[in-house]
C-alpha cells in the first residue's frame, strides 16, 4: 500500500487503489486514514485486539470532517474513510461525478478497503464499525446485509433509506425512471437544482466548513437515470427488510425543511431528507435498531452548529460504549 500525505494535512494519509467489481469493471477508490502524530512509529509489535471504523460519504460528496476522525480516535478506534469511485479523491476528469449504475458496484471497493484495514503483520483481531452518511448510509446498510459477519456495528448518519412522503413516491419514481435507465443509463434528468444544504454548511456561504467545490459542488453532480434507478432499487430492498443481525444506530435531525426557496429553518433542519419517513424505515434494517433524533441538526448531524453536533457526539459515544462493553474480547473503551 502506497500511503501519501492527504489533502486534510497533518495526521491524515490516503491511498488510491483499484478494485474489480462483480460486473468485471475495475474502478479506482481512495482510502483515507487518520494517524495522529503521537501514534506514528509506536505501533510496531503485535496487539491483542483492534477497533476500527470505516466511514462512507454521501452522494456528490467526499470525506473532509477531520473532527469526526479525531472523535473516533479519542474513543479508541482507528479511523478510516473511503472516497468511493467517481467521488472526491477518486474522481477522474473523464468520468461522470457521482455516477454508479448499481449500488452493488461499490461492494468490491468497500471489501477491498476492509481488507486493507485488516491487513496487519502479525495479524490481530479486528472489531469493525461501518459508518455511512446519506446515500453512503444506504450503501453501508446494503453492504452489511450482503456481507454478514464482517462488521460488528453499523452507524448511519441521516441515511437515505426512503424517498420523501412514502414508498408510493418511490414506486412512482421508479416506474418513470427505470425504462429510461435501461435505454439511456447516463441520461441527465432535468430536476430542480437546489444548493440549500451546501449553503447551510459551506464557509463560502452561511456555514462553517471548508469544502472543495471540485469534490462537493454547490449544486451537486448531475442526476443521471441509472444512478437514480439504483438508489430507488436499494431503497426497495430496505423496505422489504434487510435482516441485519448487528447493532445499528441511526442519527437523524429532529425535523425536515424542504421546498423551492431558502428558509431560515434550513439552518437547523435536514433540508435533504424526510426524516420522519427515514425514522420509520430504519426499523426495516435489522433486529437491533436505535434511532436518535437530534433537534437543530442538519442533514449531516456532525456538520451542525457547535452545540448540536456536541449533542450528536455525546449520543454516539454513549451508544458506542454501551455496545462495546458487551464485547468481552475487547472490554470497555478508554
Amino acid at each position: 500500500m502506497d500511503w501519501q500525505s492527504d489533502i486534510l494535512g497533518e495526521g491524515f494519509e490516503s491511498c488510491a487503489f483499484e478494485a474489480k467489481g462483480g460486473d468485471g469493471v475495475t474502478r479506482t477508490a481512495t482510502l483515507v486514514r487518520y494517524v495522529p502524530q503521537q501514534d506514528i512509529g509506536q505501533q510496531t509489535g503485535p496487539v491483542a485486539s483492534r477497533r476500527a471504523v470505516l466511514f462512507l460519504h454521501g452522494w456528490s460528496d467526499y470525506f473532509f470532517n477531520a473532527d469526526l476522525a479525531r472523535f473516533w480516535n479519542d474513543q479508541g478506534f482507528e479511523f478510516f474513510a473511503l472516497d468511493m469511485h467517481n467521488h472526491g479523491r477518486s474522481l477522474k476528469p473523464d468520468t461522470h461525478g457521482g455516477y454508479v449504475a448499481d449500488l452493488a458496484n461499490y461492494d468490491a471497493e468497500i471489501s477491498a478497503a476492509v481488507s486493507m484495514i485488516s491487513d496487519r503483520q502479525p495479524p490481530s483481531p479486528l472489531s469493525l464499525v461501518l459508518m455511512g452518511h446519506s446515500t453512503g448510509g444506504l450503501v453501508a446498510a446494503l453492504w452489511v446485509s450482503r456481507n454478514p459477519g464482517i462488521a460488528s456495528q453499523l452507524v448511519l448518519n441521516s441515511p437515505w433509506l426512503e424517498m420523501h412522503g412514502s414508498s408510493l413516491v418511490r414506486r412512482a419514481a421508479w416506474t418513470m425512471v427505470e425504462p429510461l435507465a435501461r435505454v439511456r443509463p447516463e441520461a441527465v434528468l432535468r430536476l430542480p437544482e437546489r444548493g440549500f444544504y451546501w449553503r447551510s454548511i459551506s464557509s463560502s456561504a452561511e456555514g462553517e466548513w471548508t469544502l472543495d467545490d471540485r469534490y462537493r459542488p454547490p449544486m451537486a453532480f448531475p442526476v443521471r437515470a441509472a444512478w437514480l434507478s439504483a438508489v430507488l432499487t436499494g431503497q426497495a430492498q430496505v423496505a422489504r427488510g434487510l435482516r441485519i443481525d448487528i447493532p445499528i444506530l441511526v442519527l437523524l435531525s429532529g425535523a425536515s425543511a424542504n421546498g423551492p426557496f431558502w428558509t431560515e429553518a434550513m439552518r437547523r433542519t435536514d433540508s435533504v431528507l424526510d426524516v420522519n419517513v427515514i425514522a420509520v424505515r430504519a426499523l426495516s434494517l435489522g433486529q437491533s435498531v436505535a434511532v436518535e433524533r437530534i433537534d437543530g441538526a442538519l442533514h449531516d448531524v456532525f456538520l451542525s452548529r457547535t452545540e448540536v453536533r456536541a449533542d450528536a457526539y455525546r449520543r454516539l459515544a454513549r451508544w458506542i460504549h454501551g455496545f462495546a462493553a458487551e464485547d468481552e474480547s475487547f472490554g470497555r473503551l478508554p
